[in-house]
């Protein structure tokens, strides 16, 4: 790897842990923080529904940016509009300003980030690295950031909120300075997409596919696990923020042998087997009678269930060509991120109306036939470079 790309990936990755480090107490604090505002268990899923919407209309709107004016200019772009929302929670108490605020700082609500950041960074590094070491450098990427949000999550029982929101603004801005200094141009000369490329067709069915996937996380988004842990068992914000603290930790440690099980197993093998496994987990957290076992579930489904992120992005970047790069991205993530903003006001409503547990028997059985039809409609069709 050349200086000039060491400095690019250097910059994705300070941007990325600190904004996944404000993530990490975000996704906790607000959900409780809108409740003590007013907002019921219906409204606390809307909140999340409208903040994935925020988040898919502005993965939707990047691409054109990216692709005509470079991904060092829409990264900026998308920063600044993270300061500014940082700015509303600080200067707000309504409750549906701090939504607003939420879904235009692109706010995580769920143990991983989603969303336009996600789509062009990932590019980045694709561009940036050879495909050799790209499965093991995504994996870097997202162990970054799952251990800054365990970070996050831990002081989110130590610290006002007003003290958070200026720490997200902070945040945000050293995130603004760390896209500035990326180059102007991209690392692979690429010729313009002017229509649909060849991969076309693989690119929408990986789209429906993890459109499945996504609608079935969005019924236990980690803010809603929060919220259950809340009401279910009593757990208050110090209890929370240690747990998903550890949560975040064993996720991270899952990311470390991602790389290696996919050069042994293959890319589509290891996404499928460990997350399936990971969905037997998330489907007994509804039936466990104490919070220990309910969040002794959550950590055997963390370490398994993000073992797929990094080999999920290597393998969408490994089967299309790089023009097409931005599409595949963009797409996949964008239909992630809508499906997943379908759920959640869904679960408010099943958790108020049906059972507090249902929507862990839902989502898991949703995403174990995802797991099933991802294998039998790609097990043939392999990346065009190496792993």
């Amino acid at each position: 790897m050349s200086p000039w790309q060491s400095s690019e990936v250097t910059a994705i990755f300070v941007a990325k842990a600190v904004r996944t480090f404000a993530y990490g107490y975000l996704g906790i604090l607000l959900p409780l923080y809108l409740a003590d505002l007013g907002l019921s268990a219906t409204g606390v899923g809307a909140f999340v529904t409208l903040t994935l919407a925020g988040s898919a209309a502005l993965t939707w709107a990047v691409r054109l940016p990216a692709e005509r004016l470079g991904t060092r200019a829409a990264l900026v772009g998308l920063a600044g509009l993270s300061v500014l929302s940082a700015v509303l929670l600080v200067l707000t108490r309504d409750p549906w300003l701090v939504v607003l605020a939420a879904m235009a700082g692109n706010v995580a609500v769920g143990a991983g980030e989603t969303g336009p950041f996600l789509s062009v960074e990932q590019v980045i590094i694709a561009r940036a690295i050879a495909p050799a070491r790209r499965t093991a450098v995504l994996s870097v990427y997202n162990l970054l950031g799952y251990g800054a949000a365990a970070l996050g999550a831990a002081i989110v029982g130590i610290a006002a909120p007003r003290t958070l929101f200026v720490g997200f603004l902070a945040a945000a801005a050293i995130q603004t300075v760390a896209y500035a200094r990326l180059p102007a141009a991209p690392a692979v000369p690429r010729v313009a997409v002017s229509g649909p490329g060849p991969s076309v067709a693989i690119i929408r069915r990986l789209a429906a596919l993890f459109a499945l996937d996504s609608f079935a996380g969005g019924f236990v988004l980690q803010a809603l696990v929060a919220y259950f842990l809340h009401v279910r068992f009593g757990l208050g914000l110090d209890a929370l923020g240690r747990i998903f603290f550890i949560a975040q930790l064993v996720t991270a440690l899952s990311l470390v042998v991602a790389a290696r099980f996919a050069l042994r197993f293959g890319l589509l093998n290891t996404m499928v087997v460990s997350h399936l496994v990971s969905n037997v987990f998330l489907i007994a957290i509804a039936f466990a009678p104490t919070a220990w076992l309910a969040v002794a579930f959550l950590y055997a489904r963390q370490l398994l269930s993000q073992i797929d992120v990094p080999t999920r992005q290597a393998y969408v970047m490994g089967v299309v060509e790089d023009r097409e790069r931005e599409y595949a991205a963009t797409t996949t993530t964008l239909w992630r991120t809508i499906t997943q903003a379908l759920s959640p006001t869904l679960t408010g409503w099943i958790m108020a109306s049906v059972a507090l547990s249902a929507p862990f028997v839902i989502g898991g059985a949703l995403k174990i036939l995802y797991d099933l039809l991802l294998y039998t409609t790609f097990k043939h069709i392999k990346p065009t470079d190496p792993d």
